[in-house]
């Protein structure tokens, strides 16, 4: 059955019409070319995962760590961390003022340089001295007044001490003549015996007045002479005073040894005592350290402090110097546990020291080091990698390798330190052993 496009009767025409062309096909839609491309490849993605496993290719196995049990030699160590001191030094501290006024400037004009060796006796330190100087000098004229005012008086007080003595022998010699007078008495009324007795009297009187009144004087000399003095003394001894300070303002090296300062606040900030600054009587601002007796101060936990003894060898590290390390020995072990600061003070600590054996100039105070001390050491031991010694259903194991497997045997350890593990049974010297689980390193 042919479709009909045009139902009405063709009829004939007078002449034969043009051809019509046909009309071009549309080109293909860009849109539906992506969509079939994104579900192509996600066929081909579906069709590699669903692809069975035998036509993958193998992947390479994960090479197992092993190591070796050997004999040798076994050590169980502690390591302790601290910082390094000097255990014989002098500390060099700005003198404290005898004089009453000590409130006067001290100020550093001459230091010896920081790391500087120096020896018994070299200057170290001094402090401007002089407007102390000026003070001593004017307790010196202080002083030289007194003196001569002690002169003055006693000058003066002889002065007036002769003039009462004139007086009184003026008074003994009326007392005498009195005296005589009334001897003469018989033949004198006996109104004129009367006032001559009474002349006697009185002039006895005047006398014995004036005798007291020279004792007292006497007395009252030697008190003003004696306050007099007593003020030369104050003045005297003030002086001395300052002349003792001014010798302790230049302070030499009681030992021989390193030159480390002491750090002070300074504008705000904290920096080392330098030439210049001004210090206070007592503060200290330099340590003379004898490096040859440095050691290292370190703490060590309560429950780790039981194997701790005087004695002990260590090998002692330094964080500024990593390939420096130099033998030392537990010198001392505190008997009581020293808390922290602020919220660390409940946690308790036992403070050991830990001397250092020989001498490095490049060890110096106030450096970071760690000590590994030696609790326990085996010669001729059995020993492997603390890796290799695993714990299972309350045993030690290990996985030793027979032929290409490793099997799980278990062993009987001693002691162990942060590397090695000692064994005691259960291998043998040579044997082959995993670093951990075997199969976990797959």
């Amino acid at each position: 059955m042919s479709a009909i496009f045009n139902p009405a009767p063709v009829e004939a025409p007078e002449k034969s019409a043009p051809a019509l062309a046909p009309a071009p096909a549309k080109p293909p839609s860009r849109k539906k070319w992506w969509i079939v491309a994104a579900v192509v490849l996600g066929m081909a993605a579906l069709a590699y995962l669903l692809w069975p496993a035998t036509a993958k290719k193998p992947s390479a196995q994960t090479t197992v760590r092993t190591a070796k049990v050997a004999v040798g030699s076994f050590e169980r160590v502690l390591r302790l961390t601290g910082n390094t001191a000097a255990r014989n030094f002098a500390s060099i501290t700005a003198p404290m003022m005898r004089g009453p006024d000590s409130g006067r400037n001290m100020v550093l004009i001459k230091l010896a340089t920081a790391g500087l060796i120096v020896k018994k006796g070299d200057l170290v330190a001094e402090i401007d001295a002089q407007p102390l100087r000026d003070h001593v000098d004017d307790l010196d004229s202080d002083v030289q007044q007194a003196n001569a005012d002690v002169k003055k008086r006693k000058a003066e007080q002889s002065i007036e001490l002769e003039n009462l003595k004139q007086t009184l022998r003026t008074a003994k010699a009326t007392w005498d003549k009195a005296k005589l007078d009334s001897n003469a008495a018989e033949i004198r009324t006996s109104i004129d015996k009367e006032l001559l007795q009474l002349g006697v009297e009185e002039a006895e009187a005047q006398y014995n007045e004036l005798k007291n009144e020279i004792a007292e004087t006497e007395r009252k000399h030697r008190a003003e002479v004696r306050v007099l003095e007593y003020t030369s003394v104050r003045h005297a001894r003030h002086r001395d005073r300052h002349k003792h300070d001014i010798e302790k303002f230049t302070m030499r090296a009681p030992i021989g040894g390193l030159v480390v300062m002491q750090t002070l606040w300074r504008q705000g900030d904290m920096g080392q005592v330098q030439q210049g600054d001004q210090v206070w009587p007592g503060q200290p601002f330099m340590k003379i350290v004898d490096t040859s007796s440095m050691q290292v101060e370190a703490r060590v936990n309560q429950v780790e402090s039981e194997g701790i003894r005087i004695g002990q060898k260590a090998r002692i590290n330094f964080d500024a110097f990593p390939t420096l390390q130099l033998s030392g020995k537990v010198h001392s072990v505190g008997a009581m546990g020293v808390g922290g600061w602020r919220e660390q003070y409940y946690m308790r600590t036992i403070p050991v020291v830990i001397s250092i054996e020989g001498a490095d100039n490049r060890v110096i105070p106030d450096l970071s080091a760690s000590a590994d001390v030696v609790l326990e050491q085996k010669e001729n031991a059995l020993v492997a990698p603390l890796d290799a010694v695993l714990s299972e259903g309350g045993k030690h194991v290990v996985y030793a390798k027979q032929g290409d497997r490793f099997l799980s045997r278990e062993v009987r350890i001693g002691g162990r330190n942060n590397t090695q593990v000692e064994i005691l049974a259960g291998l043998n010297a040579g044997d082959e052993i995993a670093l951990g689980h075997p199969t976990s390193q797959r």
